[in-house]
This record gives C-alpha cells, structure tokens and sequence, in this order.
C-alpha cells in the first residue's frame, strides 16, 4: 500500500498523518504557534510507532508565518532525503479549499498582526491568487470565509495530484532584515544627552524638545531610549513609553544622511519586541500629515491610522495617529 506522511506547520497547529488508498490511518496534532519545531519530531516519532514504513512525504508549504512553515519544509525535506523517499509539496491553502462545496468562498490562514493569507475561490476554482489581507479588509467580504487548518487527507489527495510546489509560499517577507552596518545600538546614558540635544536641534528646526525635557525624560523610569551611533557619534534616537494598557512612542530621530540604512527600522523593531515584554495590548504612536518618509515603515509594521489630532505640533499642523496591535 503506497502510504503518505502528511506534514503541515503552515498554521498555529503542528498536524502530522498517514493516508493511504484506504484513507486516513493515524492522526497527530498539537496547537501552539509557537511549538512546532519541538513537537513535531514527537509527533513524527509517535506516529511511526505504528506503522514505521513511509513511501512519500507529503509538506503544506504555505503561505504561512515564516519560521512555524520552515520547520515543517526542512523536517520534512530532510525525513524524505533520509529515507530516500519522494517529497512533494501543496498549498496548505488550496488543501483548505478541497474540502468545500460552497460556490464562492474564501480560505484564510492566520499571519499574525492581524492579518491573514487569503484565497478566493468561484464555482470550485481560484478565482484571486493568495495575498494578505488585514482583519478589517477581510471582514468587508460578503462571502462564507473558512479558517480551519488544512486536513491530512486534503493534503494527502494534492499530493496524489503529483503537482508539487517545490518552494515555500511567503507572501509577506520574513522579519528578519541584516543590521544597519557600522551602526551600535544601546541604551542611552545621561552623557549622550549633549549629543542627542544637538541632532534634536538639528532635525526639529521649528519646534525641538528643550534639553530640561530630555532631562525628565531620563529620569523616568517608564522610558525607554535607545541611540544608535556610528564610529562613537550619535546618529539616531528612539524613545518609547508605557501608558496604561499600550506603548506609545515618543520619538524616532534618525540623522538625514544616516536615513534609508535601516536605522528606522532597526528602532521600531526593538520597541516592538520591548512592548511585547510590557504586556501591552497594542502600540501608538502620533505622525505630522504629510510625513512620506515615516508612514510607508509604520504601515509596512502593522501600524493603522486611526484618528487625527488638529493643532498637534502647531497651529495647522495636523497629527495622524497611528496604532498597531500586538496580538495574535
């Protein structure tokens, strides 16, 4: 009997099966998004405890959160080279699909952020390519959506197709991005002060924070500032807070001709992971209209507009601000 392994990390779930003509035999999974490349070895181990002889792999290969999906590809790939078996690849979307009769719908897994990866299908075919879409733009839809993990006998029966996808699916880029070169970043201590004074004089012509507001700013212990300099300069800040149930983020300063090295990004990114320790519900943040060198990185970030402030930074000056939740 040509009997498949079925392995799917594409969503929160870790699923492990084997299927063969006869259908379904045994079933593993376990729901952490956190957990896959712990238990699915486990899983794998328990499952082979019955029936040890495999013929192919069969590996959901997305889309999905980056690091979950890589764990299942890479045991996957490797289980299969060790046994000198054939792998094949499916989309964890289209498995979804298979399993519906409905003449139009959409299959969404769970990306995090807020988001999902979404398929729209008519009369049993695909009919919009996989993209992301946020919780708001997905509940604008009229139409029956459909979030359950793929089945191991969905997948199984893609498989049996021999269309094999031999890439992982990303549809959003991983998180992971080099660090700006040359560039420290620490916390910041009383004697950077002078030197972040300076820049802030520099960069807020019309209206910079005093040098006695930086002072109190220090002192706080609710604060969190970071510097980044190059060759023992100061070249950026960045300054975060806790506020009740959120962050809010109170500045981030790069020095225009150290701008577009990823210094920005380097920032919010340690403030994000420094929120989520704080066990706030979401970040904010206050942006000037207009301001088209910071919005594409808090939008590309999962931050969204939400209000506006008049008179924020002066008569006529009009602040967006913005927030991003930081749960699932």
């Amino acid at each position: 009997m040509n009997s498949i392994l079925v392995i799917d990390t594409s969503t929160d779930r870790t699923s492990v099966g084997l299927v063969d003509e006869n259908g379904l035999l045994f079933e593993f999974f376990h729901d952490d998004p956190l957990a896959h490349g712990e238990v699915l070895p486990k899983l794998v181990a328990k499952l082979l405890d019955y029936k040890p002889r495999i013929d192919r792999v069969a590996i959901a290969m997305g889309p999905g959160p980056f690091t979950g999906l890589r764990v299942g590809i890479a045991f996957g790939q490797a289980f299969a080279s060790a046994r000198n078996i054939p792998w094949i690849g499916v989309s964890s979307l289209a498995a979804m699909a298979r399993v519906h009769a409905e003449s139009e719908f959409i299959v969404a897994i769970d990306a995090r952020r807020r988001e999902f990866f979404c398929e729209h299908y008519l009369d049993g075919k695909l009919f919009a390519p996989a993209r992301t879409l946020q919780r708001e733009e997905l509940a604008e839809f009229s139409l029956p959506i459909f979030y359950e993990p793929p089945t191991v006998e969905a997948i199984a029966e893609l498989a049996r197709d021999e269309i094999s996808i031999t890439e992982p699916i990303y549809i959003r880029k991983p998180d992971a991005y080099p660090a700006p070169k040359g560039i420290k970043f620490r916390p910041w201590t009383q004697i950077d002060l002078i030197d972040i004074y300076a820049l802030e004089r520099s960069v807020y012509l019309d209206d910079p924070w005093s040098m006695e507001q930086f002072k109190e700013e220090f002192a706080s212990k609710s604060r969190q500032y970071l510097i980044a300099e190059f060759e023992g300069k100061v070249v950026g800040y960045a300054g975060i807070m806790v506020a009740g149930d959120v962050t809010d983020i109170l500045t981030l300063t790069v020095a225009p001709n150290f701008r577009r090295r990823g210094i920005a990004r380097e920032f919010l990114k340690r403030m994000v992971d420094w929120s989520r320790n704080q066990k706030v519900e979401a970040m904010m943040l206050e942006m000037r209209v207009g301001n088209v060198e910071a919005e594409p990185l808090y939008l590309a970030n999962g931050f969204r507009k939400i209000s506006e402030r008049l008179d924020y930074y002066g008569p006529g000056i009009t602040a967006v601000v913005m927030r991003k939740e930081l749960g699932k």
